[in-house]
């Protein structure tokens, strides 16, 4: 449930109706060979040279997880709307990927742990981030790593969670933490922004 860059609320949208669109946004499809080099290049920094386990929450159309398939990563991938999933199969047909619809706040994995947990754009809209963070700190194996990229949108009502806020919900959680800013590349976005963008890694 990757949520629009306008940080337009999720709760409003039928996900169902917005996947067959979804890929249109230059951040959301990627079909842009200069955006998706630009988050291709950020994966790499972010994720581990080796290949792993890979848990995509909130995944939409598969964007992301393709992008790390493609670097060897099995990926698993939850998404509340079933669109949003099928697109996602559609996407990546043939990879070692699988996908689920969930609730990113208690993915359905069972007893499966992974090396990274990515979540774009979702842990903002949940009544309890910290309690979120916690559960995906333990689908983490030792020396996994969780990478957020979240933001704040909007100027009038601002939405989102501030990036001293996320690391103050990760600091008892995790080891070592980093936060890189966003808005200033405007090559993920396919535009210049002002919002408040970042990612967060933290290794656990």
């Amino acid at each position: 449930m990757t949520n629009h860059s306008d940080g337009s609320t999720p709760a409003r949208v039928d996900w169902d109706a917005e996947a067959a669109a979804f890929d249109e946004e230059p951040d959301h499809g990627l079909r842009d060979p200069d955006v998706r080099a630009a988050w291709a290049d950020r994966l790499r920094d972010w994720l581990a040279d080796r290949p792993g386990d890979l848990l995509d929450l909130g995944c939409g159309t598969g964007s992301l997880s393709l992008l790390a398939a493609e670097r060897g990563h099995r990926v698993t991938g939850v998404d509340l709307s079933p669109a949003m999933v099928e697109q996602a199969r559609i996407k990546l047909a043939g990879r070692d990927a699988v996908f689920l619809v969930g609730d990113a706040a208690a993915p359905p994995v069972g007893e499966e742990r992974f090396d990274t947990v990515l979540v774009r754009h979702v842990l903002w809209t949940l009544p309890d981030p910290g309690r979120a963070l916690r559960l995906w700190r333990d689908l983490l194996r030792p020396g996994g790593r969780l990478v957020l990229v979240e933001g704040v949108w909007g100027t009038v009502s601002p939405v989102g969670i501030p990036a001293d806020r996320l690391t103050a919900l990760l600091a008892p959680l995790a080891g070592h933490t980093r936060v890189e800013r966003l808005s200033d590349d405007s090559r993920l976005w396919g535009r210049a922004v002002e919002d408040e963008r970042y990612a967060v890694v933290a290794t656990v």
